[in-house]
């Protein structure tokens, strides 16, 4: 066997690095992959419900009716929805194994496709009846909605749209959003639920007093 010349170093074995850059090669784009993927779900989810929300209300209530509060788009709405794609984006760069969690993202999805089927029927259902700001008078195409899914909850729209809003956040895998928006949003409905039943209570009497004890409110810890 030849030996190299004293003085004369081994060339460098390139083995071990090139490894190390393959297995790095191989895990940015799969990272890049699930957050896009996640990125592109969140953009479809949040069309398509404010597209239909606002086709559902054009059809009921006519397109000179149809504004911003019809589309439920406010500034505090739209807040919310960029904190989360800062979060999104943020963790990204420095948790990105947080993105991974290809059961937890899937589960949002599921979340974001029931609330959205929730809510549609919940629209569909009550019709002209529906509406996305609560009526303080009556009017005469104003009807107590008890049958489809208001026989088993009050309030399907709202929970229907719970469940898709804290969706995207869990098909984001954005932890803190997830959080935020669960809490935020049970302490609106919380508030909401007991001022809108007030008018309804003074629309329908004793009949809406009757089905209020029957049937739940449709959201937890709110009666």
């Amino acid at each position: 066997m030849r030996h190299p010349p004293r003085g004369e170093a081994s060339p460098p074995s390139t083995s071990a690095p090139q490894s190390s850059s393959a297995s790095l090669g191989l895990q940015i784009p799969n990272l890049a992959m699930s957050s896009r993927r996640q990125a592109w779900q969140f953009a479809a989810a949040l069309v398509f419900f404010h597209g239909s929300e606002y086709v559902l209300a054009a059809a009921f209530h006519g397109r000179q009716n149809v504004t911003a509060t019809s589309l439920l788009i406010s500034k505090q709405y739209v807040l919310a929805m960029g904190f989360a794609m800062l979060e999104h984006l943020t963790e990204i760069l420095i948790f990105p194994e947080v993105k991974e969690y290809w059961f937890v993202s899937n589960t949002g999805l599921v979340m974001v496709i029931v609330g959205e089927i929730i809510r549609k029927l919940a629209v569909v259902t009550a019709g002209r009846s529906f509406t996305h700001v609560i009526r303080t008078y009556y009017e005469d195409q104003h009807q107590l909605i008890t049958h489809g899914l208001y026989r088993f909850m009050r309030h399907p729209g709202y929970s229907g749209f719970l469940i898709w809003a804290v969706g995207t956040q869990v098909m984001l895998c954005n932890p803190l959003s997830t959080v935020a928006f669960t809490l935020v949003l049970w302490r609106f409905f919380s508030k909401r639920i007991p001022y809108e039943e007030f008018f309804l209570r003074q629309f329908f009497g004793s009949e809406y007093d009757e089905y209020a004890q029957r049937v739940h409110s449709g959201l937890p810890f709110i009666k």
